[in-house]
């Protein structure tokens, strides 16, 4: 895979999309000019097709039942929210658009268009990329995992930062693990009026847990390997002056 400077893979735009969906407890769904909120309500399958349970006396129920079959009649929502406290804690939005059709007890979702917004910008999915993507590993886990180590490892977050470049530090106030997938760890770096992320990309994918934690170890080393340089320099400039 190569190193650390050299790795640099980021999740496929579809594996995004499916990480969202898949670490999603709840969703908004606009049918029929209505919009209802449902938490803990969908679940997913392996091809991406989502189910929906809904009560009985749901508007949702009715309009599924009474629309034609095959036209686009509903729009799914899905916010992914940072699980730590930053600025701008919304990460992405995913739409799905489509029809409902009633299936043992619940309903089954059609998805006939599929978009990801993120702060780079929209983009559509194509459907058999987003039906062909697994999500990420460790997106399930991640809103703990993040938590854990804002929380519990606030020390490995400051030294991590010896891994960003010195002008992406300029002004900081805080900096908070913003997001982490098989490739990397992203970090938020919080200014007086602004904020911007930094990657940092592991050696090489990380497929559970245990990898991730081994991964942010190297990351730690690999952080202080980069302290000693700078302190060294710190050093000459003090003797010099």
């Amino acid at each position: 895979m190569g190193d650390s400077g050299n790795w640099t893979a980021v999740p496929g735009v579809a594996e995004r999309a499916r990480s969202v969906l898949a670490a999603a407890w709840s969703c908004a769904v606009t049918a029929q000019g209505g919009r209802e909120e449902f938490v803990g309500a969908h679940t997913v399958a392996d091809d991406g097709r989502l189910f929906l349970r809904v009560p009985e006396d749901s508007a949702l129920l009715t309009a599924a039942i009474c629309a034609p079959r095959g036209e686009p009649s509903a729009v799914l929502e899905f916010a992914d929210v940072a699980p730590v406290p930053v600025r701008d804690r919304v990460r992405a939005r995913l739409w799905l658009a489509g029809w409902f059709v009633p299936e043992d007890g619940r309903l089954a979702f059609h998805a006939t268009r599929v978009v990801l917004k993120e702060p780079s910008g929209a983009v559509a999915v194509a459907l058999d990329e987003f039906a062909a993507a697994a999500p990420d590993p460790l997106a399930a886990a991640e809103a703990q995992l993040l938590t854990h180590l804002a929380d519990a490892h606030p020390d490995a977050v400051e030294r991590l930062t010896r891994l960003v470049r010195g002008e992406s530090l300029h002004g900081a106030v805080r900096v908070q693990p913003l997001a982490v997938d098989r490739h990397g760890l992203t970090l938020r770096i919080e200014r007086a009026r602004a904020h911007g992320d930094v990657r940092l990309p592991f050696h090489a994918p990380a497929d559970d847990v245990g990898q991730l934690t081994e991964r942010i170890h190297v990351l730690l080393t690999q952080a202080a390997a980069a302290a000693c340089p700078r302190a060294l320099q710190r050093q000459r400039t003090d003797r010099d002056g």
